[in-house]
Order: C-alpha cells, then sequence, then structure tokens
C-alpha cells in the first residue's frame, strides 16, 4: 500500500488544498502480490470538525485494515466547511462531489463507476458521507457515518449563528432545506431515485445519539436502505478506529486480494 500526500490547485475552493491517500501498490516478487492492478475502488474518506485531512491516518489503523484489499482511500481536507456549499464561504460540497472525484480519477487508477465508489466519515464527516449519499445519489454505492452530526439543526445551535451562519445561513434557511438531512432522506424517498446502501453507528454515551436515533426512526419510516447499529461509546477515536474496520467488512468491496 502507497501513502501519498497529494497538494494541489482546487478550482471549485479557489485555493490550495490537500488530501491524503492510500493507493494499493503492486508487489513483483516474495510472498505479497497484488493480484488487481486496477481500476480501483475508492472509499472517500471525510474528518471531523476538530480535526483535518491527516487524522484518519494518525488516529487509526486505516492503512493496515485497507492493505490486503484492491481499495483507494481518499483523505480530503473538509476545513470548517461541513461538506456544505456555504452560503458565505466556499463550496465544499461541489468540491466533495464533484471535483474531487474527477481529479482523483484522472491521478489515479480509480473506477469512476457508481458501484465502486463509496463515502464515509465522522461527526461533521458523517454529516458529509450521509448528506453525499442522499443529495449525489447517482455518484455512490454506499455512505457510512459513524457519530455523525445527522441533524443539521441541532448543530446550528450547537455552533451558534456565527460559524453555523456561514455554513447554513439563518436556522429559518436550513429547516427543511437542502442541507437539513431529514428533508433530504424524504426526497430522495418520494423521488424513486435508487438510493445508495447507508450505514450509521452512534456510541449510547454520544452526545450526538438522540440524533442518531431520530434519524434511523425517520429513514426506517421511509424504507430507506439503512443499516444502524450502536455500542457503548462516546464521541472519542478508540470507537471510529473500530467502526472503519466494521465498515470495511460491510461495504461491497471486490473479492481480489493480495496474496
Amino acid at each position: 500500500m502507497a501513502w501519498l500526500h497529494v497538494h494541489y490547485h482546487s478550482e471549485t475552493l479557489r485555493m490550495p488544498v490537500p488530501m491524503e491517500v492510500l493507493l494499493p501498490q503492486y508487489h513483483s516478487g516474495g510472498s505479497r502480490k497484488v493480484s488487481d492492478s486496477g481500476p480501483y475502488q475508492t472509499l472517500y474518506l471525510l474528518h471531523g470538525m476538530s480535526d483535518d485531512h491527516t487524522a484518519w491516518m494518525r488516529r487509526t489503523s486505516i492503512e493496515r485494515y485497507v492493505e490486503q484489499l484492491p481499495l483507494a482511500v481518499i483523505m480530503p481536507a473538509g476545513h470548517l466547511g461541513w461538506y456544505t456549499d456555504m452560503v458565505r464561504g466556499r463550496d465544499y460540497f461541489s468540491f466533495l462531489t464533484e471535483e474531487l472525484p474527477a481529479i482523483s480519477e484522472r491521478m489515479f487508477p480509480l473506477s469512476g463507476a457508481r458501484e465502486d465508489r463509496f463515502i464515509a466519515g465522522l461527526s461533521m464527516g458523517g454529516y458529509g458521507a450521509m448528506k453525499a449519499g442522499l443529495l449525489a445519489p447517482d455518484k455512490y454505492a454506499a455512505a457510512a457515518s459513524f457519530s455523525g452530526a445527522l441533524d443539521a439543526v441541532d448543530v446550528w445551535d450547537r455552533i451558534g449563528p456565527r460559524l453555523a451562519g456561514d455554513v447554513f445561513g439563518s436556522r429559518e434557511q436550513l429547516e427543511g432545506g437542502r442541507n437539513d438531512l431529514f428533508a433530504a432522506a424524504t426526497a430522495i424517498a418520494k423521488s424513486g431515485q435508487s438510493c445508495p446502501q447507508l450505514y450509521a453507528w452512534c456510541g449510547t454515551e454520544d452526545f450526538l445519539y438522540d440524533a442518531n436515533v431520530r434519524f434511523k426512526e425517520h429513514a426506517a419510516g421511509l424504507g430507506l436502505p439503512l443499516t444502524y447499529e450502536e455500542g457503548p461509546g462516546d464521541h472519542r477515536w478508540k470507537y471510529w478506529d473500530l467502526c472503519i474496520e466494521r465498515v470495511l467488512d460491510w461495504l461491497p468491496v471486490r473479492d481480489a486480494r493480495v496474496e
């Protein structure tokens, strides 16, 4: 597995941005040999509000978990943009769902097929991943959230009007609008579009637990394909490390392995 530090200029965000990339690596000899040389399936893995694009590499064993999978992992910088086209700021949702896949698939041997793209994240990144799955369902086969901030109206109240207003606009603009996941879930259920497979986990001691339960019940009532799990835990990396290993088993990753 190759670990790449990538810096490039984003036209969508109008600034230089970094990302961490894990890419399957061919081994020509010895006991380890990659049987699949690409194009690879890809997991876009999003960080939370208190972290950056390096957090998954620094705080989990993600590299070890994927070393025998023909799966690339793209870990972009989302800053404090909530993976949202901000009312006063930059277009992080367009960056995430349009520019990032396009530029990654030009740079690396990645598949551009919907069935080969997955997205996941924790906390703020869980919100971004779930929103990407619901609002850009033609782009992803699966979307997963770990301790996700799935109730954006609750987020607005928690982070306060200064930051929340820049990202989402007023509370009234947010509630029931495009960035409200409850409204987005209702919209995709009514649209007849094919919804990606959805996954959510939250610890029962997490401050976001109630919001996750409400979203689970809302999705179940709509008949959306949501796998929901919970267990003891709060808002810490020790639980998200377990989550990413678990969700890698849940994702429909191809069978080709490192031999």
